[in-house]
């Protein structure tokens, strides 16, 4: 049940930001008892890994901050996102400190999948927001947007790891600050075009 939770946390915030819970992850399995990863998995609390994860996430963390640029980081987020979502899912679900489930180490094929449709979802919600925003904001949004998701991206990561029990009020929240934020970017983009049709 715990490791369903972490992996679906992690899950969700590799869709905002890739990098942010596979790093977690490293780190917390290279540093800690906390995560045990199975022998298919240490390769990700090596330091080859941790390392090209860091320079990913220091990428990812300039260039989703600049309007178009954005956009572009999105779409090859498509492939990235739900790809990281799977591996963190399935490396801390088959986890065997995370959860005793014999039947998820055995299987974590499962974890995999039901992972990388989290992150999916959530990077599509995203990637679908972003140019609303930004149109909406004449950029000015883009760098205010991608903080907010990098900060709910780490926090959801650190609630997966070290208090699953919340993920499903953190995953609920998410939703809903999506749904607004969607919701009054269109509202803010409709009015704009109405005045400028007026003018």
């Amino acid at each position: 049940m715990f490791a369903a939770l972490t992996g679906a946390g992690l899950s969700a915030a590799a869709g905002l930001n890739a990098y942010v819970p596979f790093l977690l992850v490293a780190l917390v399995a290279k540093f800690s008892d906390v995560i045990t990863l199975p022998g298919d998995f240490s390769w990700i609390e090596s330091w080859w890994s941790i390392g090209g994860a860091s320079v990913l996430l220091l990428t990812e963390v300039v260039l989703d901050k600049i309007p178009a640029i954005d956009s572009l980081n999105d779409i090859i987020g498509t492939a990235v996102r739900p790809t990281i979502g799977g591996v963190v899912a399935a490396a801390t679900s088959s986890a065997g400190t995370l959860d005793q489930s014999s039947f998820m180490v055995d299987n974590p094929w499962i974890s995999a999948i039901g992972g990388g449709l989290i992150a999916a979802l959530v990077h599509t919600a995203k990637a679908s927001a972003r140019p609303v925003i930004n149109t909406a904001s004449l950029g000015f949004g883009a760098p205010l947007v991608s903080t907010a998701e990098d900060v709910g991206s780490v926090g959801l990561s650190l609630i997966a790891v070290f208090l699953p029990v919340l993920v499903i009020v953190a995953l609920a929240v998410l939703a809903w600050l999506m749904w607004k934020l969607v919701r009054r970017a269109r509202r803010f983009a409709r009015r704009r075009r109405d005045a400028e049709a007026v003018a």
